[in-house]
């Protein structure tokens, strides 16, 4: 049985790392500000789920594991509240997100 979660939490902790590494590099690749936001935001936010899930495993039942639930829980509360006081500062400062018209006048984020 130790194996087992020692195989499932080294898993999660693999899976969040390439997340926030998905994350960090859509934060570079991405156009413009808002889309940025929305690609790091959710990325990092799922990364670190994986990252504290996979140490909670290793910690067990303990005090530890309790506060990797409060953290994850602040990660949960203040990513998302975060993200959307970004956007809407950048909205304010007069920052539009880039948009381009297809051919049937929907609009398609971030192409030039």
């Amino acid at each position: 049985m130790a194996i087992f979660i020692d195989i499932l939490s080294w898993a999660s902790i693999i899976i969040g790392g390439v997340f926030c590494i998905i994350g960090m590099i859509g934060l570079m690749r991405l156009p413009d500000l808002f889309t940025r936001l929305h690609g790091s935001s959710v990325t990092d936010t799922l990364g670190a789920g994986f990252l504290i899930f996979g140490m909670a495993l290793q910690s067990g039942l303990s005090l530890t594991t309790a506060k990797l639930i409060i953290i994850f829980g602040l990660i949960l509360l203040t990513s998302p509240v975060a993200t959307h006081a970004l956007a809407q500062a950048a909205l304010h400062a007069g920052i539009k997100p880039k948009l381009t018209v297809d051919k049937t006048g929907g609009h398609i984020a971030g192409e030039d």
